[in-house]
């Protein structure tokens, strides 16, 4: 449903459209009582209309609240307007990374340094037992003083331990069932961002998320699509069949990161890396690492630190 500017949902006024996608429209808005800005999702109709989709998709979000992480937009609440269900967002000004990338390949200091806050706040919902399961450029944020929020947690779901931006390109448009729920058989995700697991419509776990994040972050350093087609049903089957063409890493990945790389793409999830907070060790060292040999590369070839006088 389309809201105009100054429609009320509750206590927050609709400023104007931001966005759309398949889980419904994005609008910014003001909250009266609070006096801050806000982000309205309104989801469609269909949610609305299934009882029991809305009663997990009201727990979840409760359990989504809970999550108060510097690099997790947070949840405000949920409203209703006219039958449909609202979601109430922190907004956050920045760019996403979708339009980040739409500029070219992020330097590799820069994109280690987005990706350790990705993984420090899918860290945090992991530890809470919440898997994203839609973690893309699209849902990620950067201010212009480079934090790293990650948006969106529309399609999270709460997992029991281990065992459990759309547009014009097919391959970017969320694949979902009518339903919330998660049995075996509903796809629910983006194509181009989804574990094997995940587009064979299987049920997932947090390692849905370490594929994910392996996407995100190879397409940060490369500049380019890992997996992309012309249809959806193209695009899940590059995920399905097609190995990472690893030529398309820029020649100054650390070697570190190219291991994490292949550890979060694996496709049978028995083999992927396990746990997200390993992510952060490795990257950690990788910064590091490259940190070190930017400095040495700012002092000149043959000169150390002690020579400059």
């Amino acid at each position: 449903m389309a809201l105009s500017p100054g429609t009320r949902i509750g206590p927050y006024e609709i400023i104007g459209a931001v966005g759309a996608g398949g889980m419904g429209e994005v609008y910014r808005a003001h909250d009266t009582k609070l006096n801050r800005d806000a982000a309205i999702k309104v989801l469609p109709a269909a949610f609305a209309q299934d009882e029991g989709g809305v009663a997990r998709l009201r727990r979840e979000a409760q359990v989504l609240a809970s999550l108060n992480h510097p690099h997790i937009a947070s949840i405000y609440g949920l409203e209703e307007t006219n039958g449909a269900l609202a979601l109430a967002l922190e907004f956050v000004e920045g760019d996403d990374l979708a339009r980040r990338l739409a500029r070219g390949a992020i330097p590799v200091e820069e994109a280690i340094a987005y990706a350790k806050q990705v993984v420090e706040g899918l860290e945090a919902a992991h530890e809470k037992g919440i898997v994203h399961r839609d973690l893309k450029p699209a849902n990620i944020k950067v201010t212009k003083d480079g934090v790293v929020k990650v948006l969106d947690f529309g399609l999270a779901k709460v997992y029991d331990g281990d065992a459990g931006e759309a547009g014009s390109d097919p391959s970017l448009s969320p694949t979902m069932s009518r339903h919330v729920g998660t049995q075996a058989g509903v796809i629910l995700g983006t194509a181009a961002y989804m574990s094997p697991e995940q587009a064979r419509g299987k049920p997932v776990d947090k390692r849905a998320d370490i594929w994910a994040f392996g996407v995100v972050l190879f397409e940060m350093l490369a500049g380019r699509r890992l997996f992309a087609g012309e249809t959806v049903s193209d695009t899940l089957a590059a995920v399905l069949t097609r190995e990472p063409d690893w030529t398309m890493l820029p020649s100054s990945t650390p070697p570190g990161v190219r291991r994490l790389l292949t550890r979060c793409l694996e496709r049978d999830s028995r083999k992927r890396l396990r746990d997200i907070g390993d992510a952060r060790l490795e990257l950690d060292d990788a910064r590091d690492t490259t940190g070190a040999r930017g400095r040495m590369d700012a002092l000149g070839p043959g000169r150390s630190r002690h020579d400059r006088g």
